[in-house]
């Protein structure tokens, strides 16, 4: 499964009408957390694979769990429809290579979440140790307040990010904390593959800001774009 970049990825729909509007926002990838360890999820598995059926062809949906076992992954990935997975939870490396095998043409996201736990040399010991198996990393935040290793709204140090997006010989996709006042300067200094936002793209009521969306794209794609 071919996935272009840059990759802006908005996670947290709730239903077809926020998926809608996400896509005209242009954003390429629509993140579906589900089976969480923290949150609650922001729809059914069954209405993910409902508005999944409905989303354009070059907006890309992403399963977001936290399952421990290739087995249960291989299984939601069949209920949502979906062909992209962020292996959001403790995932074994032996689990990933399972999964890579009952899933040949997936594209599979192993998440490095900052500060949960893992010194960075752990992080990038994870990188070696998966690095055959998966398709592309995303750094996130780690909240010891709450214990939430997604959609805190926080931000960590992106120099580790960086440094990680040196050593991974995969793309990086840089998520945590970011909105559309900061997304320029994290590309910038991250360098990533792309960028993950959930709840700085949200409003009072927890459901996503047209206004907030059209400013994360566009800020992130001319950021991208000086890059080159």
């Amino acid at each position: 499964m071919k996935i272009k970049t840059p990759l802006i990825q908005v996670a947290g729909v709730h239903d077809s009408a926020e998926a809608a509007l996400i896509c005209e926002a242009g954003a390429n990838m629509i993140g579906f957390p589900q089976r969480l360890d923290f949150h609650r999820p922001d729809c059914s598995e069954s209405e993910v694979a409902g508005i999944v059926a409905g989303l354009p062809a070059q907006v890309v949906p992403v399963l977001i769990c936290y399952c421990s076992t290739a087995r249960e992954t291989d299984e939601l990935l069949r209920i949502t429809n979906t062909h992209a997975v962020q292996l959001h939870g403790d995932i074994a490396v032996d689990e990933i290579a399972r999964l890579r095998e009952l899933r040949p043409d997936a594209f599979l996201i192993k998440s490095l979440v900052i500060g949960m736990h893992r010194s960075d040399a752990e992080l990038t010991q994870m990188i070696s140790a998966s690095g055959d198996y998966v398709d592309c990393y995303i750094t996130d935040t780690f909240d010891p307040t709450t214990g939430a290793s997604g959609a805190t709204g926080q931000t960590h140090d992106w120099d580790v990010s960086a440094s990680l997006v040196r050593h991974s010989p995969r793309p990086v996709i840089l998520a945590g904390g970011l909105n559309a006042d900061n997304v320029a300067e994290a590309i910038g200094r991250v360098r990533p593959a792309g960028v993950d936002v959930h709840t700085g793209v949200e409003g009072a009521d927890g459901r996503k800001d047209p206004v907030m969306l059209r400013r994360f794209v566009e800020n992130a794609l001319e950021a991208f774009a000086a890059l080159r």
